[in-house]
């Protein structure tokens, strides 16, 4: 694959974008994108007259490559109507995600076994409209299965540190230790979930036992040091092992620095942060209640300003929703006892949105960098590269149109989500997704999903872990 700018292109083109702020890995440039088939063709500088069969003006807008959301939970199969492969890769089409990466819990049974994966893979087979992957679970039980689950292609290994809620058993240090060694040998890696079972729980049931039953009760009960402590404990055994290691949704800069500095000395492992630890903080959560809902819990505004500067200095690896969907009817309950609610954020949809507003406006994270961690980093570290994450010769045509300028309100209506609520309604943003097209194929274009269902590709890990 090549990243080459051509100033004149030298073959006819299915589709030729032009007249956009085209974002490469390490430049924006002024230009458009030939594609040929599913396949970018060439990047040109400027607006020549190209010949192809269809050409689009985008007018002066961003061109970037398609997020690869590496941290989505869609439920299908078993409970299919929180929200399934339909209506979630809509409404990631919407939020200009070309690639999502499926995790293997709260969908009945999980897909923490050769014959579960297969038993997904057939059940949404023919749903989706973006291209999708699959996690495999790793669980107190199932060792053995892991090597089956890689040769069937999935992208990693989700474990928990802490308890999930549902059907997925959390994992201790020998099963992370195990699990370490384990993807060392099949170049896989493992996915952790870092909080401390034991002190949460603890506090957890100090609060419930004392009649607390108020919001601000529910982030007592999971304080930063829980977290900070399973990072620390994590990265620690990925050292001592040689595994690999992806710490997902870390909301505490100083998780994000410790991770950095163990990876300088010599693990492989890296760090995922999401878009309501960098947006929301715990007065919105007291504010919003339970549609803002989470673990690890939304953070102090100093948090969320100090884990800003880290991704400012790249020490975040990749960016991606964690969105986890449940009908209203499981979060009415938080409205009074807010221990009754369940936990998760819906974001899929307002993820880039959300990040251009308060990086690239509000705290001038380039796009370059924004992308990187949004699709070049996600699809390196989860095998999809060269296909995936990147504007460059050769690899798929996955793009998103983007009107940088235009401010706008998200209302519950414009959600494509089964259940059309989220901690997002009512959020003005400034950059608005207007076009989004899957292997060179438009999937959504100024405010209505044109695929159709099953047009989205099912993709396995192409190389082993090489970060």
């Amino acid at each position: 694959m090549r990243s080459a700018v051509h100033r004149i292109p030298t073959m006819a083109s299915d589709l030729y974008l032009k007249n956009a702020r085209v974002v490469l890995e390490d430049a924006v440039i002024d230009g458009g994108v030939l594609v040929s088939g599913e396949t970018i063709a060439d990047v040109v500088v400027g607006t020549p007259q190209i010949d192809a069969e269809r050409t689009v003006d985008l007018g002066g807008q961003a061109l970037l490559p398609g997020v690869v959301d590496a941290h989505v939970h869609f439920n299908q199969p078993g409970r299919d109507h929180w929200e399934g492969y339909r209506t979630g890769t809509m409404a990631a089409a919407a939020g200009g995600v070309t690639t999502i990466l499926e995790m293997p819990l709260n969908a009945t049974p999980p897909t923490i076994t050769a014959a579960e994966f297969d038993r997904k893979r057939e059940s949404v087979r023919g749903d989706a409209v973006v291209d999708y992957g699959l996690w495999g679970g790793l669980v107190d039980n199932n060792l053995s299965d892991l090597a089956d689950l890689n040769e069937r292609g999935v992208i990693g290994f989700k474990g928990f540190m802490s308890n999930s809620g549902v059907d997925f058993a959390r994992v201790d240090d020998d099963l992370i230790y195990a699990g370490l060694l384990e993807s060392r040998q099949l170049g896989n890696l493992v996915g952790l979930h870092a909080e401390n079972e034991y002190v949460t729980d603890y506090l957890g049931k100090g609060l419930r036992e004392s009649g607390r039953t108020d919001r601000a009760s529910w982030h007592q009960s999971r304080p930063p040091a829980t977290e900070l402590e399973a990072v620390q404990r994590a990265c620690y055994w990925a050292g001592v092992t040689g595994g690999n290691l992806h710490i997902v949704h870390v909301s505490i800069a100083q998780g994000v620095q410790h991770i950095a500095q163990a990876r300088r000395n010599g693990v492989h492992v890296t760090a995922e942060t999401c878009p309501h630890y960098l947006c929301l903080d715990e007065d919105d959560f007291e504010r919003l209640g339970p549609a803002a809902k989470c673990a690890p819990p939304l953070r102090s505004r100093e948090n969320v300003e100090a884990l800003w500067g880290c991704v400012l200095a790249g020490q975040v690896d990749t960016l991606g929703s964690d969105h986890s969907p449940c009908p209203w009817e499981d979060k009415a309950p938080g409205m009074e006892n807010i221990w009754k609610a369940w936990g998760g954020i819906q974001g899929l949809q307002t993820m880039l949105p959300a990040l251009l507003t308060e990086g690239f406006h509000a705290r001038g994270l380039s796009l370059p960098a924004l992308m990187k961690m949004l699709a070049a980093n996600p699809a390196r570290l989860f095998g999809l590269a060269p296909r995936k994450g990147v504007i460059a010769i050769g690899a798929d045509a996955d793009l998103v149109a983007v009107d940088l300028d235009r401010t706008w309100t998200i209302s519950a209506d414009q959600l494509l989500y089964k259940n059309q609520h989220s901690a997002y309604v009512g959020r003005t943003f400034r950059g608005r997704v207007e076009k989004t097209w899957v292997r060179g194929q438009i999937v959504y274009e100024d405010g209505h999903v044109k695929a159709k269902p099953g047009y989205g590709q099912w993709l396995r890990r192409g190389m082993r872990y090489a970060y």
